[in-house]
């Protein structure tokens, strides 16, 4: 059965919509016969950077023979991208053939994001992969991924985001995400703000956690060369060059980087060399992924306030004469929390429709870029708004394309002449 066959059958999973709460999925995984317990995991929980950090810390364990998996969410262009191992997507043929299996084993209501996780199990369980680097979906405690009985946590940026599922303030998300932790493991937390941090401490106090802290425990300097210097848990690393771009990716670096050192007081076998190239060569699709020529494109998903505030921070390392920002958000962003880093910078705006169900129409984000007193282009579908702007670009312009992950996935089909597939989750 083709795999677009069986994604239809997941798919008509999200009429349950998302649904707190792990005893689905264990119920699932059960079925299965518990393949999470063939592989070591680490959960990756936060708001921003959980995709870079993942991607860190895969390349620092698969430059050092290491089988490693890494799953995430949301999918860019195709669902294939949510499981990778050594690097690699799985195949759509096989991933069609286990995607069946898992969906006779699904409990009636089991929602698309439990059967996803579940399917990332019994792949990585079926595949004998050694570790697993598990990206927690939007939670942490209620979180399907919760479900993997990780020996590890690496906290991320925690800011607001998703209030209608995990609470309306920061200590409530803060809260949520924290209760990931596994009792008597190693935690290893980004700096936080303060009500956070406090939380992850009292979180990991109740767990008996041991808790290392950027900024406490292990420090990173940026250098004036785009490359930075890591002073960590045991050892010292100067000069990293990170694989992604942007200032803030240092930080996700050095969480992966003290992640690393854990492994190896554990007794894990990590290559030295190992941490420098797992930096240097680590990629994530869609984070200040610049695409080169004329006009040339940064690709960013930045889709909540602290993410475009690093997005704008990012943006002084290039050089430009104007900036074309095509940006499309889903209807549920805060606006204002997202662009207000952005409109400054911006020489011209064109707002974009993403494909995605529950996508804010380009007219009404030009409606509130005219409200703010800004001046913006609606182009309809998001392919339409890169085509003007580069209609309108010069050769030393830059076009940045941002507000929406699935305004990126889009655009990065079109690129690579790809079917593109939206789903949320």
């Amino acid at each position: 059965m083709p795999l677009t066959v069986s994604l239809e059958r997941l798919y008509t999973r999200r009429r349950f919509g998302i649904r707190p709460g792990v005893d689905r999925i264990t119920k699932l995984l059960e079925r299965l016969g518990n393949p999470e317990k063939q592989f070591r995991s680490i959960h990756v929980a936060g708001t921003n950077g959980k995709g870079s950090t993942s991607a860190f810390l895969s390349s620092i364990l698969l430059h050092s023979g290491h089988t490693v998996a890494q799953f995430s969410s949301p999918h860019l262009v195709r669902f294939t991208e949510r499981f990778r191992i050594n690097g690699n997507e799985y195949s759509a043929e096989k991933l069609a053939n286990k995607l069946n299996i898992v969906l006779e084993a699904a409990p009636e209501e089991a929602t698309f994001f439990e059967i996803t996780t579940a399917l990332a199990a019994f792949i990585f369980g079926e595949e004998h992969v050694d570790i697993a680097v598990m990206e927690a979906g939007m939670g942490g405690r209620s979180d399907a991924t919760a479900a993997f009985d990780g020996e590890m946590t690496l906290l991320t940026p925690i800011s607001l985001d998703h209030t209608e599922y995990l609470g309306t303030t920061l200590e409530e998300i803060a809260r949520e995400k924290a209760g990931i932790m596994k009792p008597g493991t190693h935690v290893i937390t980004a700096h936080q703000p303060d009500e956070v941090r406090l939380i992850i401490e009292e979180q990991s106090l109740t767990e008996n956690c041991l808790l290392s802290v950027l900024d406490k425990d292990f420090f990173t300097r940026w250098n004036l060369d785009s490359s930075f210097d890591y002073h960590g848990l045991s050892r010292t690393i100067p000069q990293l060059t990170p694989g992604m771009a942007g200032r803030y990716q240092s930080e996700n670096a050095a969480v992966a980087l003290a992640a690393a050192e854990v492994l190896v007081s554990g007794g894990m076998t990590i290559a030295p060399s190992a941490f420098q190239k797992g930096i240097t060569t680590a990629y994530w699709p869609g984070r200040m992924e610049f695409i080169p020529g004329s006009p040339r494109l940064l690709l960013d998903g930045a889709h909540n306030a602290a993410g475009a505030s690093s997005l704008a921070e990012a943006l002084q390392e290039y050089s430009y004469s104007r900036l074309l920002l095509v940006t499309g958000v889903c209807e549920d962003k805060d606006l204002a929390g997202i662009y207000a880093p952005l409109t400054s910078l911006a020489d011209e705006i064109f707002t974009v429709t993403p494909s995605v169900e529950r996508a804010l129409k380009d007219t009404h984000l030009t409606r509130f870029f005219h409200s703010q007193g800004i001046a913006s282009h609606p182009c309809g579908p998001v392919v339409a708004g890169i085509i003007k702007a580069r209609g309108l670009a010069t050769e030393n312009d830059l076009i940045l394309v941002s507000g929406s992950l699935f305004v990126v996935g889009e655009v990065k089909a079109w690129l690579e002449q790809s079917d593109y597939t939206g789903i949320r989750g």
